[in-house]
């Protein structure tokens, strides 16, 4: 049995998880099969998981457009009670979603999409919104939902979504450094041939059992805090303070035999041992 804190890896089994997760992407497409009923889903865009709402019905994820909006920033909406329309603005831009014509415009370009307006919220296709403005909106297999990059963001939404996660449950209480050497764990997982080649994949990877104990947990799921998050995206913009490293256990939680037998010792910080 894997004791708690200890990463273990034994020989020397490439998972390409990239395939995989692509796989996945291009199977579930945001959507359910087109018979299955409308089912809840969750959203989060650049890592903002949105308030509830949003659902998959026949093969189209829907959002309520504020919370799209307002997880992306920079969006004032309101509802014109004149035209019937739901209308956002944003600097020079200005979108209008129209429950009766079934359409979302921008800059004076419409997009065929069913719109409806159910409890004072105007649902919009989040793919058709997502792209309008630039962005992209994939699956997430393992949120069981939709993630949305918005245009011009800094890091893919699922990868900070993620790492934020793994960081604040491996190392919620430790430093900076600390928290920015767990995330470095995960990225050079992500560039090792012995590991899956996406983020979310080294994270839930259970070739050899489960990697990281807030999987087997579920602290995974829990939100992260800010300092997790800003680790993240610094993590995710090149800092590195652990070098090649790629196991680490905590000595209080574990007694880390397998990894203290078969790899090298590299660097102490916090509460966490480092090896290569």
């Amino acid at each position: 049995m894997k004791k708690q804190g200890e990463l273990t890896r034994r020989g020397k089994r490439w998972t390409s998880g990239r395939k995989l997760l692509c796989g996945l992407l291009a199977a579930a497409s945001l959507s359910l099969p087109a018979q299955a009923a409308r089912r809840t889903v969750p959203v989060q865009a650049d890592g903002t998981v949105l308030k509830s709402g949003s659902y998959v019905e026949q093969g189209v994820t829907y959002v309520p457009l504020r919370y799209l909006l307002d997880a992306l920033g920079g969006w004032t909406v309101s509802w014109d009670s004149r035209e019937k329309e739901a209308v956002a603005v944003s600097g020079s831009m200005r979108l209008t979603a129209d429950p009766a014509g079934n359409t979302v415009t921008l800059g004076g370009r419409k997009y065929a999409g069913r719109v409806t307006v159910e409890n004072g919220r105007t649902y919009v296709p989040l793919r058709l919104v997502a792209e309008t403005l630039g962005g992209s909106a994939e699956w997430d297999p393992y949120l069981g939902g939709a993630a949305v990059t918005s245009a011009g963001a800094a890091h893919d939404a699922a990868d900070l979504y993620w790492l934020s996660r793994i960081i604040s449950a491996e190392s919620g209480g430790e430093s900076m450094e600390g928290q920015i050497a767990v995330g470095n764990v995960v990225l050079n997982r992500v560039a090792s041939r012995e590991f899956p080649d996406t983020i979310p994949g080294v994270i839930f990877d259970r070739v050899d059992g489960v990697q990281f104990e807030p999987v087997s947990n579920g602290t995974v799921y829990k939100t992260p805090t800010a300092q997790a998050v800003e680790a993240a995206r610094r993590v995710l913009a090149g800092e590195k303070v652990i070098g090649n490293a790629l196991y680490f256990y905590a000595p209080a939680l574990s007694q880390g035999v397998w990894i203290n037998a078969n790899r090298t010792y590299y660097k102490t910080i916090g509460c966490h041992r480092f090896y290569l």
